[in-house]
């Protein structure tokens, strides 16, 4: 009987004397452990490195126009502090705005939504009982004091957060900057480390490079198209907090199936407190669904027609599994970093493969 012991061994068999195989296991998880215990101190230098390969299509398409290196790299690096300081001076400060006031809503509205909930064994005696509701109080007690509670010593430590956004603010544009200006050499200097023949990297690399850089395009055009159409429906109908809401609805497709989830839930809360179940209520609502619906049904297969080919199961398990090691950024670059995963399986010897060097002898 084929055991498993016997795969294993067969496997090992098969990939040890493939030189290529095994210093991509070495490449792989010294960079992997490299990440993982340097991510504290070199977040920056990631961050950096992560925009300025994004820029890089830019940069090459200046080249593609005849525009010398140098100048295409600071004609992109203008063009990004520029949305920068808008992001900074526009946006963020009316985002902020309408964030801070939104929370100081949430103590209304939860006394609102207990003054219904006290009504419920009134009309429903049979389903909701008193005892029921008064435990349900106190729970939601605690945990509103404890939410509290968070909020008073993120409070206090705003100073240390300021400072590292300013030290952001700082290093990673001149980062990004050299990252562009002296890619070559940069990537010359890595070179040097890596083995001389490293045709299965490249081969990863490859697919890496077009399935990332096509879902990041598509990506980017429908975060913006969302933005744009939800911001005009919020803004016809008057929704309160109409472009906080647009901001997060588009930011939600970034992060499949749970980003839509979770930016509904205020969508809902917001219409509800401003009209009750009124008409326009339930007018947002179904524009809202329906905007989603064209989104999931018309713009991602026009943008996303055979770019980044993953199941749903190995979507919802890159982003529980990223985002358990970084948060928040785990989150945001789980479909890329799956997307890794699944060129090195695709890239990777088969079991019915002869080694790299056996085919190269024969």
């Amino acid at each position: 009987m084929y055991s498993v012991l016997d795969w294993i061994s067969h496997w090992l068999k098969r990939v040890i004397p493939n030189r290529q195989a095994v210093s991509f296991i070495i490449i792989l998880t010294a960079g992997f452990m490299t990440v993982i215990t340097l991510s504290g101190m070199l977040m920056p230098v990631y961050a950096a490195a992560v925009i300025a390969y994004l820029l890089e299509g830019l940069v090459s398409l200046c080249e593609r126009h005849r525009l010398p290196r140098m100048a295409a790299v600071a004609l992109v690096f203008l063009l990004f502090v520029a949305f920068g300081l808008f992001m900074l001076v526009a946006l963020l400060p009316v985002l902020y705005q309408q964030s801070a006031s939104l929370i100081e809503q949430v103590p209304a509205w939860v006394k609102s939504a207990q003054a219904l909930v006290t009504q419920l064994p009134q009309r429903y005696p049979h389903v909701v009982t008193r005892q029921q509701l008064d435990q349900l109080s106190s729970v939601l007690g605690q945990e509103w004091l404890a939410f509290g509670q968070s909020l008073l010593s993120y409070s206090y430590s705003s100073i240390v957060n300021i400072i590292t956004v300013t030290v952001y603010v700082v290093l990673v544009p001149l980062l990004i900057f050299f990252f562009l200006k002296d890619r070559d050499r940069l990537l010359a200097w890595f070179g040097q480390f890596l083995p001389q023949d490293r045709h299965l990297l490249n081969r990863v690399w490859a697919e890496v490079d077009m399935q990332i850089g096509n879902y990041v395009r598509g990506k980017l055009f429908e975060v913006l198209a969302l933005f744009l159409v939800t911001f005009l429906a919020f803004s016809l109908m008057d929704l309160h907090y109409g472009l906080l809401l647009a901001v997060l609805t588009g930011l939600s497709v970034i992060i499949p199936y749970i980003g839509a989830v979770l930016v509904t839930i205020p969508v809902v809360l917001v219409a509800y407190f401003q009209w009750g179940a009124s008409p326009d209520f339930w007018t947002l609502m179904m524009t809202y669904a329906a905007i989603h619906i064209l989104d999931g049904a018309l713009l991602v297969t026009v943008l996303f027609s055979g770019v980044v080919n993953l199941h749903p199961v190995a979507i919802i398990v890159a982003i529980l599994f990223f985002g358990g090691l970084w948060g928040f950024w785990g989150v945001f670059f789980a479909i890329p970093l799956a997307t890794l995963v699944k060129a090195i399986l695709n890239s990777w010897p088969r079991m019915d493969e002869a080694p790299v060097g056996e085919r190269q002898r024969t």
